[in-house]
């Protein structure tokens, strides 16, 4: 116990020797306190009274006036054009001239010359069928017509000696050396002569005939464009079997690819048959693409196909693109807005 007190008072701090060292008195150190606590509070009342004894500050008033108008920031883009305001319908673009370019035989497939997306002109080669076994018969018939043209010069050959004969005959005849006989027979070879010759053109036009039917049959095996436009589907490849009349499936193809005419593009729109009277042709439309949002295409009302739909309540509506563009693809979703 004596320890821990030894301990606590050597942890206390000595005043006396503190003051000692800093040279100063206790006594001093007090009045020197107590002088400056007085000018303190004696500066503060001065202060005070000065206030209190000054007028008051009047605070202007300032004159009602409407408030400053903040000038709003310009925006940097330009003020949109006025929107057509009306019935409000949607639909989809549609081509009116569209088709899958097929050929009109059944062969198997041994060229296609497009992809999608090609640009293509009327009349351009599309795609080609085997057509090795229409070259054979082609040939053949040509032979056959080659022999018919043959045997008819042949004929006309014979025809001319005949034709001599009986004119010999005939002289013999009238200076009494020769026979009626003679001329008889010499007639009549010349007739049958004429009517081999006859026959012989007949067949010689049936197998040119043969021959250019052939000839249209290769070319059916070439499959051409019906009109310009762009290829939108490849529906066939090198290999296959390419059957219009049939149902498709497997390998067996109904067309080698589907055209557009883009220069032909349009929309088809569904309007509620109970607003149909707000709608009329050639009525200015805006029409708008869900894929650009923000650009309206200026239109009008081609034409209102006069049926309804029963199931839907609406009529379809057709609206004409004022000017093309390469950004409108068809069955594209679009909305239209019917200026009123």
């Amino acid at each position: 116990m004596p320890d821990r007190r030894a301990q606590l008072e050597s942890l206390s701090i000595d005043r006396e020797a503190e003051t000692e060292r800093s040279g100063l008195s206790v006594g001093t150190t007090a009045v020197i306190a107590l002088i400056a606590a007085g000018l303190s509070a004696g500066g503060t009342w001065y202060v005070m009274r000065g206030e209190a004894d000054a007028p008051p500050r009047e605070t202007p008033v300032q004159p009602a006036s409407a408030p400053a108008e903040t000038p709003a920031p310009q925006s940097q883009t330009p003020a949109p054009a006025p929107r057509a305001s009306g019935l409000v319908a949607s639909g989809y673009v549609v081509a009116r001239r569209q088709a899958t370019v097929s050929a009109e035989i059944t062969g198997r497939i041994s060229e296609v010359l497009v992809e999608e997306g090609t640009v293509v002109e009327a009349g351009e080669v599309v795609a080609r069928l085997d057509d090795e076994r229409a070259q054979i018969q082609l040939r053949l018939l040509s032979a056959q017509r080659d022999s018919a043209l043959a045997r008819t010069r042949s004929l006309m050959a014979q025809q001319a000696e005949s034709e001599r004969v009986l004119e010999r005959a005939r002289t013999l005849e009238e200076r009494g050396i020769g026979s009626a006989a003679s001329v008889t027979s010499a007639q009549a070879q010349f007739d049958s002569l004429s009517a081999q010759i006859n026959a012989a053109r007949a067949d010689y036009q049936a197998a040119s005939a043969q021959v250019a039917s052939q000839e249209d049959l290769i070319d059916r095996h070439v499959v051409r464009a019906p009109f310009a436009g762009i290829v939108v589907a490849k529906n066939a490849q090198v290999g296959e079997i390419l059957s219009p009349a049939s149902a498709g499936g497997g390998f067996t193809r109904t067309g080698v690819a589907t055209l557009v005419d883009m220069d032909s593009l349009e929309l088809e729109v569904d309007v509620n048959e109970g607003q149909i009277g707000r709608v009329s042709t050639g009525q200015s439309v805006e029409a708008r693409l869900d894929a650009y949002p923000d650009w309206r295409i200026p239109a009008h009302v081609e034409a209102i196909i006069p049926t309804a739909d029963r199931a839907r309540a609406t009529i379809t509506v057709r609206v004409a693109f004022d000017e093309s563009d390469s950004r409108i693809l068809p069955d594209m979703a679009a909305r239209v807005v019917f200026a009123e």
